[in-house]
């Protein structure tokens, strides 16, 4: 007598031949080429497009100061976000297997947190640089010097790193969850699973500078708004050249906190749904779906390939200098020193 019955599904071992192989649960091909592709773009985007933003600040002269060299060292951690992370947590987005080893998976993580902290410093000393920059425009070159940029830099980079680095290469994170961890990380897995304390910290690590931002942010623009009006209430009357000094320096400055304004916003947007997802998931007892959790860790991917495009939609300077770069004009002699604003003050 024929049976109706279908025959059962085989299953997918990340490692077929391995004892202990997490098990594979691949996309259909047509998914799988679309989410290769725009995982990939995201990947291409950070690395090239923040390579020209650290080629753009770095070799022309005229973009030497200590708010770019910020932003140039921004750009760097995003690069290596590009470089280090998005290629092989795509394929594990995928392909729901880790095929790089036990290793690398803590390295991989470690680069994870490490550039995600660092980029969040970054912009942090950025508020604190354009506060300055717009609510004092003259006397701000004497406060926010180069060396002061490069104190601020050493700390995003020094700090993040040794917290990461602390964190991962210790064990400690998942304290009281080992259990779970290895269920999780079986051959071809790496999954982290980190305990409610460390997760809390995560939160307030991310929550805190992200206040203090918004604090910054909030203040620049009262303050540009009342310049703006100042400026106004003397524009029918005859101004010293001192005064219309100060105007346009308040200008410039005014437009250079709008575009980073947006680039902390963006930030914002893009991290936010992980760190909630992230803090929700350890009190309730990781209850997030994986398709959910994926969407929300490439939203913050990709924030990492978002600021090149802010830059070159918001800054004339970066759009001539990719011009400069791309054709090739960047290896004459004289292309370091070439004018890169329409406008001086």
């Amino acid at each position: 007598m024929g049976s109706n019955s279908s025959p059962p599904e085989v299953l997918q071992l990340c490692y077929e031949n391995v004892n202990g192989s997490c098990v594979k649960t691949p996309y259909s091909p047509g998914p799988r080429v679309i989410l290769y592709t725009v995982f990939g773009i995201g990947a291409v985007l950070a690395v090239f497009g923040n390579l020209l933003v650290m080629i753009s600040i770095l070799h022309f002269k005229q973009l030497h100061s200590p708010t770019n060299f910020l932003i140039a060292s921004l750009a760097c951690a995003d690069f290596w976000v590009g470089v280090s992370v998005m290629p092989f947590s795509m394929v594990r987005s995928i392909e729901s297997c880790w095929y790089f080893g036990r290793s690398f998976c803590t390295f991989h993580t470690c680069c994870d947190v490490a550039f995600c902290y660092s980029s969040l410093f970054h912009l942090c000393f950025i508020s604190i640089d354009r506060y300055i920059a717009v609510t004092d425009p003259l006397i701000y070159p004497t406060k926010f010097t180069v060396s002061v940029s490069g104190i601020c830099i050493s700390i995003s980079w020094i700090l993040p790193l040794v917290y990461s680095g602390a964190v991962f290469y210790t064990g400690v994170y998942d304290d009281g969850l080992e259990e779970l961890s290895n269920a999780l990380n079986c051959v071809g897995g790496c999954q982290v699973v980190v305990n409610q304390n460390w997760v809390l910290i995560d939160f307030l690590s991310f929550f805190i500078p992200t206040l203090v931002m918004i604090i910054l942010y909030g203040n620049i623009f009262l303050v540009a708004k009342q310049q703006a009006k100042k400026i106004e209430n003397v524009g029918s009357k005859k101004e010293s050249s001192s005064e219309s000094y100060k105007a346009r320096v308040a200008k410039r400055e005014r437009k250079a906190a709008k575009t980073l304004g947006i680039t902390v916003v963006a930030f914002m947007i893009s991290w936010l749904p992980y760190s909630i997802d992230s803090l929700i998931d350890a009190f309730m007892g990781f209850i997030t779906p994986a398709y959910i959790y994926e969407i929300c860790v490439w939203c913050a991917y990709y924030n990492s390939a978002m600021n090149p495009l802010i830059y070159a939609l918001f800054y004339p300077w970066f759009k001539k200098a990719i011009k400069v770069i791309m054709s090739g004009q960047v290896f004459k002699n004289s292309s370091a020193t070439m004018n890169l604003f329409s406008e001086q003050i």
